[in-house]
């Protein structure tokens, strides 16, 4: 049930951003495209959670220790300050207007195109490495297809509808993280405060939470000792 549910969230998804976009706008218009859209989303999500919050407990497919919990700890770590960084002045990110696209790619846009959907798929690895259940792998696997695929198809999407502007943001990031920089169309910096700032933050409350789920703080004390 789970692995429906997990399909059913990211095809509909897939379906309704993609090939069912055009004609239900035409008909809908805008607004009631994306009434549509969030109502099918939540519906799938709720249906998701229910769903794994009933599916049985399956044993783990390898043993997780303090090691493992420091990975992932630092995984979150990038990937809050990516999520934060994707807030403010991302082109990808959905505008009536038009798209936005700066002349040169700073902090967290330098590193990948796609700051928001690379902070997704790296909650999902981060929670398949600390907790390899069945039912959380089928969830987290969904998240990070979800939000990689849907990057490149994003990509896809903007060529169309404005091919010149997005083009040239191309060309100066990367879908891949760190690619453009390794290439010399990017640098690494400018990062600003709301990125650095918003994601410690962010980071430090979602430790803080998970701190009795990796048996902290008694654990990080032996794996310093």
């Amino acid at each position: 049930m789970v692995l429906i549910a997990a399909t059913a969230f990211v095809g509909t998804h897939f379906i309704l951003s993609h090939p069912l976009r055009a004609p239900l706008v035409a008909r809908l218009g805008e607004k009631g495209f994306l009434g549509v859209y969030s109502l099918v989303a939540a519906v799938t999500l709720i249906w998701m959670i229910v769903a794994y919050r009933a599916a049985p407990v399956t044993p783990l497919l390898w043993p997780v220790g303090d090691g493992l919990w420091v990975i992932a700890t630092l995984i979150m770590l990038v990937a809050s300050i990516l999520l934060l960084g994707s807030l403010v002045g991302n082109p990808a990110m959905p505008n009536p207007d038009g798209i936005m696209v700066p002349a040169e790619a700073k902090g967290v846009f330098a590193i990948t195109r796609h700051p928001m959907m690379w902070a997704f798929a790296m909650w999902g690895l981060a929670h398949i490495l600390v907790y390899p259940v069945a039912a959380n792998i089928i969830v987290s696997a969904a998240i990070i297809l979800l939000a990689l695929v849907g990057a490149a198809l994003q990509d896809r999407k903007k060529k169309v509808l404005t091919p010149a502007a997005w083009q040239h943001w191309e060309s100066r990031t990367s879908y891949w993280p760190f690619a453009a920089i390794l290439a010399g169309r990017a640098r690494f910096g400018q990062f600003g405060m709301h990125a650095l700032a918003g994601g410690l933050v962010v980071w430090l409350a979602a430790t803080w939470a998970h701190m009795p789920l990796a048996g902290w703080p008694a654990g990080i004390w032996r794996w310093l000792g």
